[in-house]
């Protein structure tokens, strides 16, 4: 430290979006960390600052969470969580402490994130946090827009991290908990509408992915591990032979998110054997990304049919399947979609579904551009585009009552009475029989169904509602105002003016301003 100041350094991670604890949010925030804010923690502690680390999971009291005199904070969020990370950024830039803003929403949205903070960081490596803590100022009105070139090549594993990761899961309220793991960064595929489809795929340190494994043995019995991976197992032998030469007893427990077409029967049992208890392959779409399903040029009720004979078979070494699909999409026309995935349920009683709405987050995804062009994206507040509260992109198939009786149909199959016991029914083991229930009944089911439904029948006699909704206006509804108010409790007061709407063409306007400067 020679030379150097000796910062009080906050870390944030942002997991929800309310400042209200639930009974799921004691039982599952926790097990829903991010891993970077933890490896920017063990960075700075090797600069040899103080840190403090908070895992933020409506329990906390951000108010007093933070040592006085706090030099620089550095907050973690997701698009959702923007509006409680701005006001958080604003409470303490009052104090004089300088803000920092990482993760998705900074990737998405830098323009509007430097409205409201110091540093915004894309690509995050220790060369640039080091930077930040080497200047460590305040940068105001517009923050500092900064980014690696690329991802980072390596990152802090699990023993290097495990402070931050045994606080953070000391506050589950089961014994249920999950340890953040990652081995690769980026995607081979190119989704079109997702953040990792722009991002080279890149293995990490498969030595440090054994001594973690290894070093979580002798700290669980039975270890639950969650793969943050973008499209866990691309170098398959690579990872199957580390996970089974650390854990030869099979004493860990697996959950990765996948794609079908690097899940043969072949390896669908080596991930059985080798302890996967969970996998959530993305479906997406019926019509598109046939590379991703295994499905080739296939499409429709033929692409449906191989899918859910694959999903079967995964389900009879596997016992607990998320089949992920994307709503709304560009590709979607008619009742077909809605009524292909009912009959794709019908085949495969276990798969728990989840709905995602075709979403733009910004810069996240090429897609985004042209859909910017289109003036197809609306100015729905940060807080609501979570994928499932808010669909910022106007459909192109569909009227939005269409869409939405459609969607509000579909779940109701999907989480009547019947459907959820014929999915426990055809699910081996209690915990994922648990899982299962629990999340229909909940806001994730019948939750939904309730608040689609009554989306729809808003914007069949809310004018100013329905007006947003078709971009007659740009105004945000007096409904989502009041529901941010609500949510955000004794944050609303600190959310800065103009905080709760942005520009959702910003990536647009700044690539045509790049190509006017280049003429």
């Amino acid at each position: 430290m020679t030379g150097k100041k000796k910062l009080k350094v906050g870390i944030l991670d942002i997991v929800t979006r309310r400042p209200r604890p639930t009974l799921y949010g004691r039982v599952m925030h926790g097990n829903l960390a991010s891993i970077m804010p933890q490896a920017i923690a063990v960075w700075c502690e090797e600069e040899g600052h103080d840190v403090t680390f908070v895992c933020y999971t409506a329990v906390e009291d951000l108010f007093t969470a933070f040592p006085d005199e706090l030099d620089i904070l550095f907050i973690g969020a997701f698009t959702q969580s923007a509006q409680l990370a701005y006001a958080v950024s604003n409470l303490f830039r009052k104090k004089g402490v300088a803000t920092v803003l990482g993760g998705p929403h900074a990737r998405c949205y830098p323009e509007d994130a430097q409205l409201y903070f110091d540093y915004v960081l894309g690509f995050t490596d220790k060369p640039l946090v080091t930077d930040v803590l080497a200047d460590c100022s305040q940068h105001r009105p517009m923050g500092l827009l900064m980014s690696a070139r690329g991802q980072p090549v390596d990152l802090p594993g699990v023993r290097e991290r495990w402070k931050f990761i045994e606080a953070t899961l000391a506050k589950t309220a089961t014994n249920f908990k999950i340890v953040p793991m990652i081995g690769s960064l980026g995607c081979p595929y190119t989704c079109s509408f997702c953040i990792d489809s722009v991002v080279k795929y890149q293995p990490l340190d498969f030595g440090v992915i054994r001594d973690d494994l290894q070093f979580l043995l002798t700290k669980f019995k039975r270890p639950i591990v969650g793969w943050h991976d973008p499209n866990f197992g691309v170098r398959f032998d690579d990872y199957l032979s580390v996970i089974e030469q650390a854990d030869p007893d099979r004493r860990m427990r697996f959950i990765a998110e996948s794609s079908l077409s690097l899940m043969s029967e072949e390896k669908v049992k080596r991930l059985a054997n080798a302890g996967f208890e969970a996998v959530l392959p993305g479906i997406e779409s019926w019509y598109d990304m046939g590379a991703k399903s295994k499905t080739g040029a296939k499409q429709a009720r033929e692409k449906m049919l191989q899918v859910a004979d694959h999903v079967n078979m995964i389900m009879r070494h596997i016992p607990y399947v998320q089949a992920n699909f994307v709503m709304g999409l560009d590709s979607d026309e008619g009742p077909e979609p809605f009524e292909l995935t009912k009959e794709f349920l019908d085949r495969t009683p276990g798969a728990f579904p989840a709905y995602s709405l075709f979403s733009a987050f910004g810069e996240a995804a090429p897609l985004n551009l042209e859909l910017q062009k289109q003036n197809r994206v609306l100015r729905f507040p940060f807080h609501f585009l979570n994928n499932n509260q808010a669909m910022n992109v106007k459909p192109l198939h569909y009227s939005w009552p269409e869409f939405y009786s459609r969607l509000i149909d579909l779940k109701k199959h999907s989480f009547s009475v019947k459907a959820i016991a014929r999915r426990a029914q055809a699910t081996a083991g209690w915990i994922p029989k648990w899982m299962n229930v629990v999340r229909a009944i909940s806001s994730e089911g019948w939750g939904r169904i309730k608040y689609h439904s009554d989306m729809l029948a808003r914007l069949e006699t809310d004018k100013s509602l329905r007006a947003f909704f078709e971009r007659e206006t740009e105004a945000v509804p007096q409904f989502y105002v009041d529901r941010v108010r609500n949510d955000l409790g004794a944050f609303w007061d600190h959310l800065p003016d103009g905080a709760l709407e942005h520009e959702q063409n910003a990536y647009l306007h700044k690539v045509q301003s790049a190509a006017v400067a280049a003429q």
